[in-house]
């Protein structure tokens, strides 16, 4: 499994915004989370439902989709 096979996009689901599949926990919950200073420990301890591939597949979320953002120059 890929870890952006994790990840799931539901219109029905937080308004179809990016989440971790099979809860409503969004990607950007989790990259707040990890911005705000908050550990993988922490998160894991915060939300069982959670495994450490989870997150990681937030990270590879936002890193392909920041791969993908087309750059304006200034």
């Amino acid at each position: 499994m890929s870890p952006l096979d994790r990840i799931s996009i539901d219109p029905n689901v937080r308004f179809g915004k990016p989440s971790i599949r099979g809860t409503r926990i969004t990607v950007g919950d989790i990259l707040g989370y990890l911005a705000g200073g908050t550990s993988e420990a922490e998160l894991l301890a915060d939300f069982p439902q959670l495994t450490l591939d989870d997150i990681r597949a937030c990270l590879s979320y936002a890193a392909e989709r920041e791969r993908r953002t087309v750059g304006i120059p200034a």
